[in-house]
């Protein structure tokens, strides 16, 4: 059995649990939401203007989401040719969807609340499935291609459409001296580690910024990635704020759908929910644990156990929210880009990023529905 042990010592500074995490083991298709689900309001993310991550408002999930998720501060001062055309990108019907298109696309889901996980400037799987939550969301006809009537919802928020996509984000000394470790095979090796980091910068960055890797370096060819020196950057903008009573992980479509007290879907996120070796369970369970930064026990087939440190890379990522259901629960991920593209342990599976901004908003007892 894999096991966490460990419940961090932020939970209790966040106020994001009171209970003791006592030894639990790790082990739609649009059209299967229930037509009962009220659609969302059309509020989105809020207009960042220079810093994204960083909520004014005064609540609960506010203040959590402040402490969970980190400030950035942005300008749009010499953007490259590139980062201009996706900033000023604007669909017309019967056009194509080019890289800069998609990626403003990618943007305008993720600021209303359908993640779409790494941002990559590819029009794939992950941002297809984004615009059908945001359709389903919206009481908008579901579709395979993007068309006015969905253009013209994303586009609503005027100051949210004329919100910087791509921006210039100076390199601080805390973003490039940090510790970095080789992460083995193995998990008596992983054990051995003191922390799960991150094997490199370029990969702390591209998580920071809910980038692929390989579009980070795609947009900075010349950089050095040094403190001090301007990189272009995807701007994420700002996480839902409505806190979450009941979240529902679709197998069919891989999707995990959030809906706030009155029943309102008010977030989406890509997933991986499970495997046909280790299927997932079905049915209604509730939240009984939130862990920021847990670590992970892992059960040898002999029965030996070993614990790995937490970190980025860790098992389950960053953040392990427990089920009412043993060994089951959510948590983050060591490799966002294979989210809703590879298998779990039964569980529901989602960026690191995209688990924090649920970590923030997610009742202590909510309802965890599997379909």
């Amino acid at each position: 059995m894999h096991q966490i042990t460990k419940v961090n010592s932020a939970i209790a500074a966040l106020g994001l649990s009171a209970v003791l995490f006592v030894n639990p083991s790790i082990a739609a298709n649009t059209n299967t939401i229930s037509t009962a689900n009220k659609v969302a309001s059309t509020d989105a993310s809020p207009v960042t203007n220079g810093v994204s991550q960083n909520l004014t408002e005064n609540s609960k999930t506010a203040n959590s989401l402040n402490k969970l998720l980190p400030t950035i501060k942005y300008t749009t001062n010499n953007l490259p040719k590139f980062a201009q055309k996706v900033n000023s990108s604007s669909w017309k019907k019967g056009a194509n969807v080019s890289r800069s298109m998609s990626t403003k696309l990618q943007a305008l889901l993720n600021w209303n609340q359908s993640s779409v996980g790494p941002v990559d400037g590819y029009w794939g799987k992950n941002s297809i499935k984004a615009m059908q939550a945001f359709q389903k969301s919206r009481g908008l006809k579901v579709t395979n291609n993007l068309n006015e009537e969905t253009w013209q919802a994303l586009t609503k928020n005027n100051k949210l459409m004329s919100q910087p996509v791509l921006v210039s984000y100076k390199l601080s000394d805390a973003d490039v001296n940090l510790k970095t470790t080789t992460i083995p095979a193995g998990a008596e090796a992983k054990a051995k580690l003191e922390g799960m980091y991150y094997e490199s910068v370029i990969e702390a960055l591209a998580e920071k910024f809910h980038m692929s890797e390989k579009y980070l370096k795609e947009l900075n060819p010349n950089a050095k990635f040094n403190a001090g020196e301007g990189i272009t950057v995807y701007n994420p903008g700002n996480p839902n704020t409505k806190q979450v009573s009941r979240v529902v992980a679709d197998k069919t479509t891989e999707t995990l759908y959030a809906y706030d007290e009155q029943n309102n879907l008010v977030a989406s996120y890509p997933t991986t929910v499970g495997s046909t070796a280790t299927p997932s369970p079905s049915g209604k369970h509730t939240v009984e644990v939130k862990v920021h930064e847990p670590n992970y026990t892992y059960t040898g087939d002999d029965g030996s156990q070993v614990i790995i440190p937490p970190g980025p890379n860790n098992p389950v990522g960053v953040v392990w929210i427990g089920l009412s259901k043993p060994s089951y629960g959510i948590h983050g991920s060591p490799d966002p880009a294979r989210i809703s593209r590879q298998a779990s342990s039964g569980c529901i599976r989602l960026t690191n990023w995209d688990a924090l901004a649920l970590l923030g908003t997610i009742k202590n007892d909510a309802t965890v529905e599997f379909k």
